[in-house]
């Protein structure tokens, strides 16, 4: 559903601006527990069976959307409880960031074959034959599943000439890459965080909008009204994001208007990353390891970590973008607070890191943000000064489509050694990933650049983007091939990798689940 503008799409957007708007007016915390009504008004529902659910769940979307914890159902609190305590930024990272709202699922049916109307009772009825275990009987000259028996073998589907036969399956379930949607005792979708990877890509595919995540709009504001030196990171993915007429230069100008010190492109990250990923594959590959993987997609190298911890060797140790520019910002402003903009959810586990949130203090979506927007009232298309953003080469900033990365550190790779070949592989969504690794665990991508991505698409596809998917990727190429510089080792950053990877080496630990 991504780029769909759906009912869930406008009352998350709704919660994320009325909680700016909270958060800039510096209301009393009595004022949260009037969102629910501001936000869902009158006295009848126009979705749920009744408006008294519609609002319950969004207060708890409130909730999330202050960095809050969910309720438990079997106790009575107040949408503002815990705010005092919470609301630290060093208290977000606790808990889960993607979380089930239980009371707005619907317990979708999981893995369960059903007959449709579509079956004419057919005189081979094939359906019958092949089921191994009985489970298919014709009645009333309709065929009939008896779920005590069924299997989930799926054989009657595909034996069925009219495909009467359906499969159904919960499509947050169906969509998470790492199987760690199960049910509760209600049959309502439950996350084993244990296999978890925040992605965020369930949120985007439940058709209910019972998943939903953290997040700091409250606590990046309330820097701002400190007086804080609050520095933005925007990912390369924005372009297009706040609006077709919206050119990065007025993007720049309008997150400036919101209180923002500076605007810098995280493009500037990716080219050091690809820099240092060009260098690791000529030093390592295929002497010390068979293939390298990059290391940009927090949810892509967490899962290859804790599916295939025998080749944890093979992903890159580069710091990713999101690091590598926030890094280059603490250089020259140490009291800043770095705020990443972008697409992306998992980032939101990358930034809780032990060797990266004391770099990273906060991370937004771009829907997040342009709920900043909204409470603010900007135009963006209306700017009041000239902003240039122009440090990014295009390598980097074609970091946000499928694919963009492998380009980039091959292009890095014939400029430091020309004439090397070099094979590679990009993967996006999680389920291609995995099977690109199980090829390379077969010894079948050995001398490879695998790239992973976890949304499929790339990063323009990811969990807290506003755009379609089709639109970004042709943004994101116009905007990378009209940058000055083409290769990432022509950044005018390049230099400053060698003193910025001492200190990461220096502070790194193995902390993937912390």
């Amino acid at each position: 559903m991504k780029g769909i503008p759906t009912p869930i799409t406008v009352y998350r957007r709704k919660v994320f601006a009325e909680v700016a708007k909270f958060a800039f007016g510096k209301y009393d915390y009595s004022h949260l527990e009037n969102l629910p009504y501001i936000i869902v008004p009158g006295e009848r529902s126009l979705y749920r069976e009744s408006i008294f659910l519609e609002r319950a769940i969004i207060e708890e979307r409130v909730r999330l959307a202050l960095g809050l914890p969910l309720r438990k159902m079997t106790e009575h609190r107040s949408v503002s409880d815990g705010i005092s305590e919470n609301l630290l930024a060093e208290n977000f990272y606790e808990g889960n960031f993607v979380n089930v709202i239980k009371f707005a699922c619907n317990a979708c049916p999981d893995n369960v074959y059903k007959v449709s109307d579509a079956c004419r009772g057919c005189l081979a009825h094939p359906c019958e034959v092949v089921c191994p275990k009985d489970a298919v009987t014709l009645k009333n000259g309709k065929s009939e599943i008896d779920q005590d028996k069924c299997i989930k073998c799926g054989k009657c589907k595909a034996a069925c000439p009219y495909g009467a036969i359906l499969k159904h399956e919960r499509p947050c379930a169906k969509s998470c890459g790492m199987g760690a949607i199960g049910s509760d005792e209600y049959g309502r979708a439950q996350i084993d965080y244990d296999k978890c990877v925040s992605c965020g890509v369930c949120m985007t595919n439940c058709p209910f909008g019972a998943i939903a995540d953290k997040s700091q709009i409250y606590q990046v504001i309330s820097a701002i009204n400190r007086g804080e030196k609050v520095i933005a990171e925007i990912a390369p993915a924005f372009v297009g994001q706040f609006g077709a007429g919206v050119t990065p230069e007025m993007l720049k100008d309008a997150i400036k208007r919101l209180g923002f010190y500076e605007v810098n492109e995280v493009a500037v990250g990716a080219d050091l990353c690809t820099i240092e990923e060009a260098k690791d594959y000529l030093e390592k590959v295929p002497d010390k390891i068979p293939f390298l993987a990059t290391s940009c997609c927090p949810a892509w190298s967490v899962m290859a970590k804790k599916l295939f911890p025998d080749m944890e060797e093979n992903i890159s140790m580069a710091m990713t973008p999101m690091v590598l520019a926030a890094r280059l910002i603490k250089k020259d402003h140490p009291d800043a607070k770095v705020v990443f903009i972008g697409p992306c959810v998992a980032k939101k586990l990358e930034a809780s890191r032990k060797s990266v949130k004391s770099h990273v203090d906060y991370v937004l979506t771009f829907e997040e943000m342009m709920g900043l927007f909204i409470a603010k009232g900007i135009d963006l298309e209306q700017p009041e000064t000239e902003q240039f953003i122009t440090d990014g080469t295009g390598a980097g900033r074609g970091f946000a489509i499928s694919g963009g990365v492998a380009n980039a550190v091959v292009k890095a790779i014939d400029e430091i050694e020309p004439g090397r070949e070099i094979n590679i592989e990009a993967a996006n969504g999680l389920y291609e990933c995995r099977k690109m690794l199980q090829m390379a665990k077969a010894g079948k991508r050995n001398g490879y650049l695998l790239e992973g991505m976890a949304c499929p698409g790339g990063c323009v596809a990811g969990t807290g983007t506003i755009q379609p998917v089709t639109k970004s990727t042709q943004a994101v190429k116009r905007y990378s091939n009209d940058a000055e510089r083409q290769n990432s080792v022509d950044s005018i950053h390049a230099h400053e990798l060698e003193n910025l990877e001492s200190e990461w080496f220096d502070n790194w630990e193995i902390d993937w689940d912390n």
